[in-house]
C-alpha cells in the first residue's frame, strides 16, 4: 500500500470512529431515531450529486428496489440502535462491540451463502464472541438504569450489517458502489422519514447538536463511503477490511479525551480478545499458512 493509500485508510477509521461520538452528541438533543435520519439524510444530499457526475444513476434507477432496501438494513436501522446505545454506554465501548461485524458476517455467510468457515476461522469466531461474552458480562444488566439494552442494541445492528453484506452480495454484485453507497443512504432516509417526524424533539437543538448530526453525515458518511469504496478499488477488499482494527483505537481515544471516558484494562483486554478472533474469522491471521521449519543445531 502506497503512502498515499495508507494515509487515505488511517483518515478512514479515524472518521468512522469519530462517527461514534457525533452520534452520541447529536442523540442527547435529537433522540436515537432523529440522529440517524438525519445523518443519512445530508449524506444523501452530498451523495446525489457526486453519483449524477460518476454517471452511475442509470444503475440506481434499475436496482432501485433491492439499494433501497438494503439501506435500511445497513444504514437506517443500525445508525438509529447505535445513537441509542451510546446514550448508555461509553462511545469506547460502542465501537468494540462494532468491531464485531465481520463476526457476525461470517456466521450470516455460513447459514444463507453456505460459505462454511474453516477450522482456524471456526476458532475465530468462537474467540470473538467469547470476548463479547467476557466485555458485556457485567454489563448486561435489564434494570432500570442498567445497560443490557444497550449492548444488545449494538449487538442487534452489527447483526444487520452482516445481513446486508450477504444480501448484497447475493442480489446486488455488479453494480457500480456508488450507485449502491447512494441508493441505501436514500433507502435509509426514506424508511427514517416518519420515525424522524414522530421523534422529533419538541424543544430546538443547540447548534452543537447540528454541527455534530452535519458532520457524522458529510464526514462520518458520505466522505467515510467514497473513501472507502476508493481504498477497495485500489488496494482490495482484504486489506480495506482491516480498517475494523483501528476503528475501535480512534473512538476510545475520542472517548477519553473529549468526553472523559474511563479506559479500563478490561475493557482494552477484551478487546484485543475480540480483535484476535476477528482477524482469524477474517483470515487477516491465517496459522494454517504459516510453516515452521525445523533445522537441526548443529555442534559446535
Amino acid at each position: 500500500m502506497s503512502p498515499k493509500l495508507a494515509a487515505e485508510f488511517v483518515l478512514l477509521a479515524a472518521l468512522w470512529g469519530a462517527s461514534f461520538l457525533f452520534m452520541r452528541q447529536a442523540a442527547v438533543a435529537f433522540g436515537p431515531l432523529a440522529t440517524a435520519g438525519l445523518r443519512v439524510a445530508v449524506a444523501s444530499v452530498v451523495l446525489l450529486p457526486i453519483l449524477i457526475a460518476s454517471g452511475h444513476w442509470r444503475a440506481l434507477r434499475d436496482h432501485a428496489g433491492r439499494i433501497l432496501f438494503v439501506g435500511l438494513l445497513n444504514a437506517g436501522i443500525p445508525f438509529g440502535l447505535f445513537a441509542y446505545a451510546v446514550l448508555s454506554i461509553s462511545t469506547g465501548l460502542t465501537a468494540i462491540l462494532n468491531a464485531t461485524v465481520p463476526l457476525f458476517g461470517a456466521l450470516v455467510a455460513w447459514a444463507w451463502l453456505g460459505e462454511r468457515p474453516g477450522r482456524w476461522r471456526a476458532l475465530g469466531l468462537a474467540l470473538g464472541f467469547l470476548g463479547v461474552v467476557l466485555l458485556s458480562w457485567n454489563k448486561a444488566s435489564f434494570t432500570p438504569g442498567g445497560t443490557g439494552w444497550a449492548v444488545l442494541a449494538c449487538l442487534a445492528a452489527t447483526t444487520l450489517y452482516a445481513i446486508a453484506a450477504s444480501y448484497t452480495k447475493r442480489y446486488l454484485m455488479g453494480i457500480p458502489p456508488m450507485a449502491t453507497a447512494t441508493g441505501s443512504q436514500f433507502g435509509a432516509t426514506l424508511g427514517l422519514l416518519l420515525p424522524t417526524w414522530w421523534s422529533w424533539p419538541a424543544q430546538p437543538a443547540p447548534w452543537s447538536a447540528w454541527a455534530a448530526v452535519i458532520a457524522a453525515g458529510v464526514l462520518c458518511t458520505a466522505l467515510a463511503y467514497l473513501l472507502y469504496f476508493r481504498l477497495i478499488e485500489a488496494a482490495g477488499p482484504a486489506k480495506t477490511l482491516t480498517v475494523t482494527f483501528l476503528i475501535p483505537v480512534f473512538a476510545i481515544a475520542y472517548g477519553a479525551l473529549l468526553l472523559g471516558e474511563a479506559i479500563t484494562p478490561w475493557m482494552v483486554g477484551c478487546g484485543a480478545v475480540i480483535l484476535v478472533g476477528v482477524a482469524l474469522a477474517t483470515g487477516v491471521i491465517d496459522p494454517a499458512r504459516l510453516r515452521l521449519r525445523y533445522r537441526p543445531a548443529t555442534r559446535p
